[in-house]
Formats: structure tokens, C-alpha cells, sequence
């Protein structure tokens, strides 16, 4: 048995679709935290969009297109699978229970980082995990939560990436091509299943 504790991240997101900043975020990850093994979690009903997500399968089938070259990326469809509403603390919780005595690190962006004393018992978060948030901006949602008291705050160096799901989602409704924001696999799946097909 290793003396060390095993390192276990979780990285949760819509994945709608999954883009090239989300993998090399977990790339990232996986390399700087020196991770044993990364969640990559599709949310199921996410409580916080006010938009209807794509259907559970093809979020889950992109996943693994997406992720499938990072070492230790195993994508998990727990959250699609969990009645009612999607809840980070939850997830958290049974990968505690399955990785006894493991350091949980939880990934998230400067976005969600900016917004996390909104995030359901994020307190409770605090305690189980630290948080590695990618840095491709400002720093100030890294800062935001220094400041809170409890909180363990890991930035992640990451280069300036424009690419995000929103932008993409319009681009393919106007028609136009997304083959640089994403992996040439989803590209080819979101076509094959004509995904955010033009209205």
C-alpha cells in the first residue's frame, strides 16, 4: 500500500458540448495536482441553468470522446442517473466513501469559483475538498474564495482560452464550423446527431 494518500479530483460541468478548454483544464489537473484518478461528471438536473441541457446520453457520449486521451479521466454518469436535482456535495460525499482516507480536489473555473457561496452546503465542500480552479483570466475568483474563511484554494496555470459552450451552441445554430473549439470526434458526433442543429 502506497504511504501516500490518493490523490482523487472531480470535475463536474454540463458538458454541452465538452470543448477543448474543459480538457485542457482536466489535462491540467491531472498534471499540476499529480492526480491518481479525475471524475468527469455530466450534471443530470442541473438546478442552476435556466436553459434544457441536451439529452443525458449524447452529453455522456461527447464526454468520453472528449476526455478519453487524459490520464486517469474517468468520464461517470452518477449524476445523470440521480433523481431530482444535481448537487456537487452529493457526489462528493460518495467519492469520499469510496476513496477512503483520499485528498478530494474539486475542479472548477473562475466562473463557478466567482459564484461558489452559492453552490448547496459549499461550506461543507470546503471541508472535504480542496478547490483547484483554473486561472485563465483575472484571478479574481481565485481571490474570492482565499477570502473565505476554511476555504482550500489551489489555482490551476492554465493559457488564455477563448473557447466556451455558449459560443459554440450559437455557432452551430448560425451554421457556421466549431472544428478548432473541439475535439475532431465531437465535432463529428454533434454532426452525425445533428446537436444545436440551426433552428
Amino acid at each position: 500500500m502506497s504511504a501516500f494518500p490518493q490523490r482523487v479530483g472531480m470535475f463536474g460541468g454540463a458538458f454541452d458540448p465538452p470543448h477543448r478548454a474543459h480538457v485542457a483544464l482536466a489535462q491540467a489537473a491531472v498534471r499540476q495536482l499529480g492526480l491518481d484518478s479525475l471524475y468527469v461528471l455530466p450534471t443530470g438536473d442541473a438546478w442552476h441553468k435556466a436553459r434544457t441541457l441536451t439529452p443525458a446520453e449524447h452529453r455522456l457520449a461527447m464526454a468520453r470522446l472528449a476526455f478519453d486521451a487524459v490520464p486517469g479521466a474517468l468520464v461517470d454518469d452518477r449524476e445523470l442517473k440521480r433523481a431530482g436535482p444535481t448537487y456537487s456535495i452529493d457526489t462528493l460525499r460518495e467519492l469520499q466513501a469510496e476513496h477512503p482516507g483520499a485528498a478530494l480536489f474539486l475542479l472548477m473555473g473562475e466562473d463557478q469559483a466567482a459564484g461558489f457561496t452559492g453552490w448547496r452546503a459549499w461550506s461543507d465542500i470546503a471541508q472535504l475538498a480542496t478547490l483547484a480552479v483554473a486561472q485563465r483570466g483575472s484571478g479574481t475568483g481565485v481571490a474570492s474564495l482565499q477570502a473565505l474563511p476554511g476555504v482550500r484554494v489551489q489555482p490551476l496555470a492554465l493559457p488564455p482560452m477563448p473557447e466556451s459552450a455558449t459560443d459554440i451552441r450559437a455557432r452551430l445554430t448560425a451554421g457556421q464550423e466549431i472544428n478548432q473549439l473541439v475535439d475532431p470526434r465531437v465535432a463529428s458526433y454533434i454532426a452525425r446527431h445533428k446537436l444545436y442543429s440551426p433552428t
